[in-house]
């Protein structure tokens, strides 16, 4: 058997190795948030924060603003039920490997930097809600802008425990055509501060 052909069996098996592992994360994934209606409260609130930006008068934006309460009552709190329900999985099956690209368990059999996604959910809870309540007393337009910032990082964070830190950075530009570090620097400072502590490590 020539080098062409014993690579092109190595992608082929490596490939589908990554899939099996990928669509289990996804799949764990999902049954943790059957029953929940995150990804739908998501929507209307980005999208509708971004309709309200556009309205022509102040009056009509902070109007509309305010008919998203529901909404983000309700994401924060499934998000924070989402992040208790996330603690009864196994510290082995989510831990999230620091490395840009996926190698499927590298987690499990290589020495490389790892962080617990339950972890991270805690502190998108805790941001959520920390902004939903509006603790530090912001105007609507802004704790809008902040709550999109925490919405497109709790997204950012799924889409890395699913598939891989690449592919989340890549989607959240594509969809909302902004860049990891951007959301980083948008959401509140509770959040910041508790998620560069977890990226170190520390949490």
């Amino acid at each position: 058997m020539d080098i062409a052909s014993i690579l092109l069996i190595t992608l082929v098996a490596w490939l589908a190795l990554r899939m099996r592992y990928q669509r289990s994360r996804i799949a764990l994934l999902g049954r943790q948030l059957a029953g929940l209606q995150i990804e739908r409260h998501m929507e209307t609130l980005t999208q509708g924060y971004t309709r309200a930006i556009h309205e022509a008068s102040e009056a009509r934006q902070l109007q509309v603003l305010e008919t998203f309460a529901q909404a983000e009552q309700a994401v924060a709190t499934q998000a924070q039920r989402l992040a208790d329900d996330m603690q009864q999985e196994s510290k082995q099956a989510t831990r999230m490997s620091m490395l840009p690209l996926c190698i499927p368990y590298a987690e499990h059999f290589l020495p490389v930097p790892t962080r617990d996604f339950r972890a991270l959910l805690r502190i998108h809870a805790a941001g959520l809600r920390h902004v939903v309540d509006n603790e530090n007393r912001l105007d609507p337009k802004t704790r809008a802008y902040h709550l999109s910032a925490e919405l497109y990082l709790l997204q950012h964070s799924c889409h890395w425990y699913c598939k891989s830190r690449s592919v989340a950075d890549a989607r959240l530009m594509l969809r909302h055509q902004v860049k990891h570090q951007k959301v980083l620097d948008s959401v509140s400072d509770v959040t910041r501060a508790a998620y560069r502590q977890w990226w170190r490590g520390a949490v």
